[in-house]
């Protein structure tokens, strides 16, 4: 938490400079009856430092470049209508603000990457209050840092992945603060790409086509309180180090090759306190080392977690395994990772000294799961009786599982 808190004063620290950049700046007015009617024609008027204040009304332009520090002000959520031509905001100067403006019809294309809102190696950026709307892509950061993206909605209506963008996207940028946003119907919610120092908070990605957060190659970054809810996959985390995930929330993400969050080739991590609910998987791991999985809730999913092997050195503890048909999922009969303190509503052991911890150890990996990963088909057999009989007789001699995958203090009550 503190570093979090050290990198928010950092953000502000740039907002308090964007700010006093502006200390002695003068208003252009921008509306349809105005001398000055178009936003670009506002921006060529304007010197470092002024607010272009843009009145109600529908503002039809694209491929418009902002070149110097400038607050770009929206008074009742003016419309700037792109018509499908192109993009529509670039921001290639530092100190940029962005604020209260509705963009719409940013023009699709197969060879660009074009956004409502560009900005390109760019600092003390700020992006807020903005409506986006018929997108390709929403908001792109590239290679800019020390920005914040806040409280905007995006609302995309994408139908097939190869002709969709991405609602945020930060590509090659650092220390950005992302927060408070909505979006929605769009590829990627929020997508990351070499990105260092970033903070994802209280954001909702919800309705996605492919993942409600997605980032490589993105190392010490924090997410908290965000949730990711009915995507075609809820977070996939790859090839990144030193990732805090806390407090969010991975729920409804249902499909064939659906999950809450996919780990893959991710080391000395922390998963603490969230919340997997009705998942197909609720976390999916693969060649991932030294997490701590801490204190979170894996509620009614099809797998709570499944590790895909080459996993050494993790910690699973205080976490609560709810009502999932199968917690936990190995497809190697090799274990150097650690389970401990869990709570397992699937526990039948008992506590006769009643100091919370049952007296019998648990195994939470069942035969059938083994069986599923092998024969998918035969999950058709989940509520018979064979299986339960198989799986009692592999927990008493372990042949196929990881003989020494056992948690040895299981709780007998949930955490609260």
């Amino acid at each position: 938490m503190q570093i979090m808190m050290d990198k928010l004063l950092k953000l502000l620290y740039c907002t308090l400079i964007l700010f006093s950049v502006q200390g002695v700046a003068q208003t252009v007015e921008v509306c349809n009856t105005c001398e000055i009617n178009s936003l670009k024609e506002a921006i060529q008027m304007a010197v470092a430092g002024d607010t272009i204040l843009i009145k109600k009304g529908t503002y039809k332009e694209y491929n418009i470049v902002v070149d110097k520090p400038l607050t770009i002000k929206g008074e009742n959520y003016p419309i700037i209508d792109g018509e499908d031509k192109g993009e529509i905001i670039r921001v290639t100067s530092d100190h940029v603000t962005i604020d209260g403006l509705f963009i719409i019809n940013v023009g699709t294309s197969y060879t660009s990457d074009h956004a409502a809102i560009r900005v390109v190696r760019s600092e003390h950026f700020l992006i807020q209050n903005v409506v986006l709307e018929q997108l390709f892509f929403g908001i792109y950061i590239e290679k800019s840092s020390n920005g914040i993206i806040y409280h905007n909605k995006i609302i995309g209506d994408a139908q097939d992945e190869y002709n969709s963008g991405n609602g945020i996207q930060l590509w090659y940028s650092k220390n950005v603060l992302v927060e408070r946003n909505i979006v929605q119907k769009v590829r990627d919610g929020i997508y990351l790409e070499f990105s260092d120092n970033i903070i994802i908070n209280e954001n909702t990605s919800t309705n996605n086509l492919r993942y409600g957060l997605h980032f490589m190659f993105s190392n010490d970054d924090l997410y908290t309180n965000n949730l990711f809810e009915n995507n075609g996959a809820g977070v996939a985390v790859m090839f990144s180090k030193r990732i805090k995930m806390h407090h969010n929330t991975f729920r409804k993400n249902w499909g064939s090759a659906a999950f809450g969050l996919l780990l893959k080739e991710i080391n000395d991590a922390e998963i603490k306190n969230n919340v997997f609910e009705e998942n197909t998987v609720g976390i999916n791991i693969e060649g991932s080392n030294r997490i701590v999985y801490a204190n979170n809730d894996f509620i009614s999913n099809g797998y709570a977690v499944k590790v895909l092997g080459a996993c050494y050195a993790n910690t699973f503890e205080k976490n609560n395994f709810l009502y999932n048909s199968f917690d936990l999922s190995y497809n190697s009969k090799i274990n150097d990772n650690v389970f401990k303190d869990n709570y397992w509503s699937s526990y039948t052991g008992y506590d006769l000294d009643r100091n919370g911890i049952g007296d019998v150890p648990y195994r939470p990996v069942k035969l059938f799961s083994y069986v599923v990963n092998k024969t998918p088909e035969t999950i058709i057999l989940m509520r018979s009786l064979f299986i339960d009989i198989i799986d009692f007789s592999e927990k008493v001699s372990p042949v196929f599982t990881p003989d020494n995958l056992v948690d040895m203090t299981p709780q007998i009550k949930r955490y609260e």
